[in-house]
């Protein structure tokens, strides 16, 4: 039993000692923004948070609710919103118009935006209908000339629904056509989509989160290693009379992330029960959830920016209908868990990390307990929209045998 006791000892020192080695590596990383000279922040703890199409003069109140970027400008932009938003201090990604060239040594834009879906079907002007969707090779076309305008700041694409729903019926003669999406994505460095499944219409995606979480994984894959993903999330009715929990858009952020989002948009337009372009700002409750998840996003920034440990994780749920997705990071010595229930009732669930030493403990972030790891494992409850973050720290060295022997009866 000593011996046992010994061997485990060693075995736990030796883990730790490879968690330091690879911690040094990623901290070395370079950030995805580290290739434009004016693009968002390379800094290891900015993680893009943004909001679509707001007015510049909202940005203080932005701010102070944890957003650090505005994607998009209503006709802009000019020189009065770049202005409003310097003097704010918020950073944008906007049209490359005119005013836009002039500015190219200004801190304020760090990023040109690639007009919004390109992949639905198009107007053909009011009454008129719809025409087909703009091709991609017009898409690279246009994105290359923006490059060659301006190859200091990264170039951004926002694809519609039918990145994450086949059946989109408003890609009109592209819908169930998902082989185009590997095309558009050549068209942008950073690209992203929109679904919002609560305030959704159809009955196939209403109240189906996962289909964020579908959405970000297949952009990921079809994007490639090169591009950088981000995507739009939900927080106010849009067009419809459902509005989203602050559960379920927690829900939604934390799935995105895990499958492999590296920047956020908040949708905060509402046309229901009558138009509001700020409508979060006018939603206390909703404003106050987005906040507080925007502060744990900021918190995390260093954790998230590192590189994800393929493998290194198996969620296993008692409840056969439920899906649970969950990613680690390792950071200055500690394992990094964040999970997710993304369908299904949750309930209980076993979670095996790969290279915890013995006697490691489980401190859940934000929820003041702490859970004890066995041979690399724990258990946690799930509500059906739960979403758990762990921070799993290794042992002191002393009396380490003395752990392991317990764990090892």
């Amino acid at each position: 039993m000593v011996l046992k006791a010994l061997l485990a000892a060693v075995s736990g020192a030796l883990v730790v000692a490879g968690v330091g080695a690879a911690v040094t590596s990623l901290a070395l990383e370079k950030s995805p923004y580290a290739a434009w000279a004016h693009g968002p922040p390379a800094d290891e703890d900015y993680f893009p948070i943004a909001v679509w199409l707001q007015d510049p003069k909202m940005a203080p109140r932005y701010k102070a609710a944890g957003i650090n970027l505005y994607v998009g400008l209503w006709k802009g932009p000019t020189e009065e919103q770049l202005a409003t938003l310097k003097a704010a201090g918020m950073a944008v990604i906007c049209d490359q118009n005119a005013v836009g060239l002039e500015h190219k040594d200004d801190p304020t834009i760090v990023g040109w935006m690639h007009g919004d879906e390109p992949d639905n079907a198009q107007s053909l002007g009011e009454g008129k209908g719809y025409g087909p969707p703009v091709l991609p090779e017009k898409i690279i076309a246009d994105y290359e000339r923006l490059r060659a305008a301006d190859p200091t700041r990264p170039v951004l694409l926002n694809l519609g629904q039918g990145v994450a729903w086949d059946a989109w019926y408003g890609r009109g003669v592209r819908t169930n056509h998902p082989e185009d999406y590997p095309e558009y994505a050549k068209g942008g460095d950073i690209v992203s989509f929109d679904i919002y499944p609560v305030a959704h219409p159809n009955a196939e995606v209403q109240g189906q989160l996962w289909y964020v979480a579908r959405g970000v994984e297949r952009l990921v894959g079809w994007a490639g290693p090169d591009k950088v993903v981000w995507n739009c999330i939900e927080c106010t009715r849009i067009s419809s009379e459902r509005k989203a929990t602050p559960a379920q858009v927690r829900a939604e952020v934390w799935m995105s992330l895990i499958r492999g989002s590296r920047g956020l948009i908040w949708f905060v337009h509402e046309w229901k029960p009558k138009f509001n372009e700020h409508a979060l700002l006018d939603d206390p409750e909703m404003l106050a959830a987005v906040t507080a998840i925007n502060a744990e996003i900021r918190s995390l920034a260093p954790v998230l920016n590192s590189p994800t440990m393929a493998d290194a994780v198996q969620v296993r749920p008692g409840a056969a209908d439920t899906e649970i997705a969950a990613m680690v990071k390792r950071r200055a010595g500690a394992t990094y868990l964040f999970a997710v229930v993304v369908r299904g009732s949750g309930g209980q669930a076993d979670i095996a990390v790969q290279g915890l030493p013995a006697g490691a403990k489980a401190e859940v972030l934000g929820e003041d307990r702490t859970l004890t790891v066995r041979g690399g494992k724990f258990e946690d409850t799930f509500d059906p929209t739960g979403v758990h973050r762990y921070r799993i720290a290794a042992p002191p060295a002393a009396g380490a045998a003395g752990r392991a022997d317990d764990e090892n009866p």
